[in-house]
C-alpha cells in the first residue's frame, strides 16, 4: 500500500527539481533579499533614505539610511566601482523581489542631494530567482550558507545610479542604469548641512577632480 505514496513523493522531487525549485518554495519570487549602497572610489556619500516596490505592488519603506563609499577595485582613478568588497547592507523584510527601488542621498563630494526612483527590469529578476534557486558549481561552499539575493545600488556624483544583482555564484551582474534628480531642498529635506568631506576624498578631489561622464 505505500508504493503509490513512494511514487507521488518520487514525482513531487523529481518536479521540483525540474524547475529549478528546492522543496518548500512555493514561490519564486520571495525573498529573502537585501539592499546594499556603494559609490566608486574616493566619491564618498551618505544614503538619507530607500524604499522599494515589490511585484506584488507592496510598498516598503525606510529600509535603511548610513554611509555610502567605495574602494580601489584595480582601475585607476574613481571610474570604476568594486561592487562586491565595499559599501553596506540592509535586508528587506518581508519584500517580495523588487520592480523598483527609491533613493535619497547626499554626494557629498560635490556637494548635492539627490533622490529617484530606479525601474528594476524582469531581466533582473530573473538573476535574483536565479541566486535563490540554483548552485554554484565553482562555489559549492556557498550551498551550505545561502543567504538570499542581494542587490547593490552604485550612487555617483551628477546623479548616476547604476544597479546590480548578485547572481548564485556572488558575482555581480549589471542589471539597469538610471539618473536620480536633485533633491532642490537638500540635506535632509532641508533639515540640515552636508557633513565635511573625509580626508581622503577631499585630498583626492583636490588632485584628480571628479570624473562626471565616467559612469
Amino acid at each position: 500500500m505505500r508504493t503509490p505514496w513512494i511514487l507521488l513523493g518520487a514525482l513531487l522531487l523529481n518536479g521540483c527539481q525540474t524547475s529549478g525549485f528546492s522543496l518548500g518554495r512555493s514561490d519564486p519570487d520571495a525573498g529573502p533579499w537585501a539592499l546594499g549602497f556603494v559609490t566608486p572610489y574616493a566619491m564618498w556619500g551618505w544614503v538619507e533614505d530607500s524604499a522599494t516596490v515589490d511585484v506584488d505592488g507592496d510598498f516598503y519603506r525606510r529600509i535603511g539610511s548610513g554611509a555610502s563609499e567605495g574602494r580601489k577595485n584595480g582601475t585607476p582613478g574613481a571610474n570604476g566601482w568594486l561592487v562586491t568588497g565595499g559599501g553596506n547592507e540592509r535586508d528587506v523584510r518581508d519584500a517580495k523581489l523588487p520592480v523598483r527601488i527609491y533613493v535619497r542621498w547626499q554626494s557629498v563630494v560635490e556637494p548635492q542631494t539627490y533622490q529617484g526612483w530606479i525601474e528594476i527590469p524582469e531581466s533582473a529578476r530573473q538573476v535574483m530567482r536565479d541566486a535563490l534557486t540554483k548552485d554554484c558549481p565553482e562555489r559549492p561552499e556557498l550551498k551550505e550558507i545561502r543567504i538570499g539575493v542581494s542587490v547593490r545600488l552604485g550612487l555617483a556624483p551628477g546623479g548616476i545610479v547604476q544597479v546590480w544583482a548578485l547572481d548564485e555564484c556572488r558575482r555581480a551582474v549589471k542589471v539597469a542604469r538610471g539618473q536620480a534628480e536633485i533633491e532642490p531642498k537638500g540635506p535632509d529635506l532641508g533639515r540640515s548641512g552636508y557633513p565635511p568631506m573625509q580626508e581622503a576624498s577631499k585630498r583626492y578631489i583636490e588632485q584628480y577632480g571628479i570624473p562626471y561622464g565616467s559612469w
